[in-house]
């Protein structure tokens, strides 16, 4: 499946880049000269769009699975390489799932299947970083 986006510069740095979804985001660099910070940082994007990829697969797993969860989040930690190109050469991703009623094994389950099957993006960053994947429960 092909897929097309186009990015637009806006001047100085900061860019607007479409979406397929039909959403466009806006990604800029460190505010210079009193700029206001309204753009995405790229790098800091990329973690997002891990976080995105594997929080997808684990909400579609706990739907199909009819799991009781109250809330989760993904926490994401990198470390940032000294040397141009600069990139992270170490990502550490915690899940954290919080409700009275969860089904650990299967909530783990459904984390491991995104982690070792379906995100995509997961299997990207595999390839520039060493990955450490947690999973942590929590009593609401």
């Amino acid at each position: 499946m092909a897929v097309h986006i186009t990015t637009k510069w806006l001047g100085d740095m900061k860019f607007e880049s479409t979406n397929p979804s039909g959403n466009n985001l806006t990604i800029q660099a460190t505010p210079e000269n009193g700029e206001q910070a309204e753009g995405l940082r790229p790098k800091a994007l990329m973690l997002s769009a891990l976080a995105g990829c594997s929080g997808l697969d684990v909400a579609s797993l706990i739907k199909k699975m009819k799991l009781k969860v109250e809330d989760f989040k993904i926490d994401i930690d990198a470390n940032l390489t000294e040397e141009h190109p600069k990139h992270y050469d170490k990502v550490t991703m915690s899940f954290h799932f919080y409700g009275n009623d969860l089904n650990e094994k299967k909530l783990q389950k459904a984390v491991d299947l995104s982690v070792e099957k379906y995100c995509g993006v997961m299997e990207m960053f595999r390839q520039f970083s060493e990955l450490t994947v947690e999973t942590h429960f929590y009593k609401s």
